[in-house]
């Protein structure tokens, strides 16, 4: 039985910090995987400042920044290597950080992607996983559905609560998987307002009423009747949702909270619809008063795993699309992204 060991890792939209996993993959009759090591290596406050606003940078300046975070995230790797004495490495799988998603105009930058990384850390490399689906004509996201399909086959629908929700759901013939709302970038966004880095468990949304005015608006949002394949990005937040807040500054923000709260769980509820085995994972899992408003809107069966794969997932997963980019397996459906054909994505470098 072949296997092997992957170190993965994944910066998401809502700026928490790089994700970093060391998974050992074997395949027997299905794929299997056990996270061995994981840590999240928060930003300095400075690099919180970066990419809060690096999508509305210019060109230049991003491709600078993209040098610097590429030597960052050779750091976090070898402080992770050396925090777990980690010896056996067939090579590393990175996301990268998002700074531009504009599919729409056949554009997606990530950065931290560039070949020197595999020099920094003398390890071979596999990542930009999104620019080619976007050539091909995809949405270039979400990419996480084909992992899900082979490492979490146990469940039919799986809803990540990161910076944006984002579903899969398994039909009998594809896979369909798409973004449904933005979640912990805007709440994150008011928690500043008030002077926390987030809603601890939805606190502070709980206390607050709902504004009906604005939950009208955000229900009206065009996003929500375009058919998938679609997908969200940092852009579409800054149009659209910042838009509609400038209405209601005098607001209270625990008001917000709530009416974003309301709106996000009738959104993922009615995404989910009804369905026998819901996985819940991504750091929105632990925002309690969310996943109460969501549990009261639909009779779906919703599981919430334990905090490893809740925190981890999408590193894990990115692990994986690594590895079957290495195996030459597809990692990019067109069912999900809107691609011209299924495919096999990622750069890999060599140190």
């Amino acid at each position: 039985m072949k296997d092997y060991n992957v170190i993965g890792l994944m910066s998401g939209t809502s700026l928490d910090g790089v994700d970093i996993v060391y998974v050992n993959f074997k395949l027997d009759k299905y794929w299997k995987y056990e996270i061995i090591n994981s840590k999240t290596y928060k930003y300095k406050k400075k690099w919180n400042v970066l990419l809060k606003d690096i999508s509305q940078k210019k060109i230049h300046l991003i491709e600078k920044i993209n040098i610097d975070y590429t030597r960052l995230l050779s750091k976090y790797i070898k402080d992770f290597i050396n925090e777990f004495s980690i010896q056996e490495i067939d090579f590393i799988s990175s996301h990268g950080h998002t700074a531009l998603h504009q599919p729409s105009n056949s554009l997606t930058y990530q950065i931290g992607n560039l070949p020197i990384l595999a020099k920094y850390i003398n390890q071979k490399v596999v990542c930009d996983f999104r620019v080619q689906d976007v050539k091909l004509g995809g949405q270039g996201a979400p990419l996480v559905p084909v992992g899900e399909e082979y490492l979490f086959p146990e469940y039919n629908t799986l809803i990540n609560l990161g910076g944006f929700a984002n579903i899969t759901r398994k039909n009998k013939d594809n896979l369909i998987a798409y973004d449904i709302c933005p979640i912990n970038i805007v709440f994150n966004h008011l928690s500043r307002k008030m002077e926390y880095k987030y809603d601890d468990r939805g606190y502070i949304a709980s206390t607050g009423n709902i504004n009906e005015e604005l939950y009208d608006h955000l229900q009206r949002l065009n996003y929500y009747k375009q058919k998938p394949p679609k997908s969200l990005g940092v852009e579409w937040v800054n149009s659209q949702i910042h838009s509609i807040l400038k209405n209601f500054q005098d607001t209270p923000i625990k008001d917000l909270m709530n009416t974003f709260s309301n709106h996000f769980a009738f959104q993922i509820a009615k995404n989910i619809g009804e369905q026998d085995q819901v996985l819940i994972t991504g750091g929105g899992a632990y925002n309690d008063y969310l996943i109460e408003r969501i549990k009261k809107l639909t009779n779906s069966k919703l599981t919430i795993p334990d905090p490893n794969i809740i925190e981890y997932k999408e590193a894990l997963i990115f692990s994986f699309l690594g590895l079957l980019r290495v195996l030459k397996i597809n990692n990019c459906y067109s069912s999900v992204t809107g691609a011209k054909k299924d495919h096999c994505s990622g750069i890999i470098y060599n140190p």
